[in-house]
């Protein structure tokens, strides 16, 4: 069985980062918002319930219409968990198929909601990324053209950080790069000699 590690985290707090840091030591890595996009493209199943549950305007030129689906979805937690009902069930089964090709001895998935979905009880072991909130708020509105107020209302949709530390494994704090790739290598050696015992 191959080891499954969870790596969550708010928004902002620089995930992709710290999986990236990961990547470079040889461990593989799956993005779970890139594979769900790819998939929301992709197949017929989800095209057809999203159009179902949207609208035509959920596909523009036969590409997912994002601009349309977040303006939908901004502060309707019904119709969020209703588009996630639609996408998870199948992004976990393509992780699954992913999973098997993988020669590591462990995979890192990389998900912002694995909490708040449920999912983390998969995981062999769970990585939660840290980061203040202003300096979360402030990457996000540069990296995203954002309004402080959509990135706090994804924030708010988002667990407190103090509440997934409680059920992570290991929490890397993301303020400065140089201290966060030392702790990936120090989680990255220790995952290693765990999984030599196992």
């Amino acid at each position: 069985m191959k080891t499954l590690v969870g790596l969550t985290g708010g928004i902002g707090s620089g995930k992709t980062t710290i999986a990236n840091f990961f990547k470079e030591l040889g461990v593989p890595i799956y993005i779970a918002d890139t594979e769900a996009k790819a998939l929301m493209n992709r197949s017929k199943v989800i095209k057809r319930k999203l159009i179902a549950l949207f609208g035509d305007n959920a596909y523009q030129n036969e590409k997912l219409n994002r601009d349309f689906l977040s303006k939908q979805i901004f502060n309707n937690k019904d119709l969020l968990q209703k588009m996630n009902a639609i996408v998870h069930p199948k992004v976990a089964s393509h992780f699954k198929r992913w999973v098997k090709k993988q020669e590591a001895p462990y995979v890192i998935s990389e998900a912002a909601i694995l909490f708040e979905n449920g999912s983390y009880k998969k995981y062999d072991y769970i990585i939660t990324v840290t980061a203040p909130e202003e300096v979360r708020l402030k990457r996000v509105m540069s990296r995203d053209n954002s309004s402080k107020e959509k990135v706090k209302s994804v924030m708010n949709n988002q667990w407190k950080d103090e509440e997934k530390i409680k059920l992570s494994d290991y929490v890397i704090q993301n303020i400065n790069l140089e201290e966060a790739k030392a702790q990936v290598l120090q989680i990255h050696q220790n995952l290693l000699q765990k999984l030599q015992k196992d």
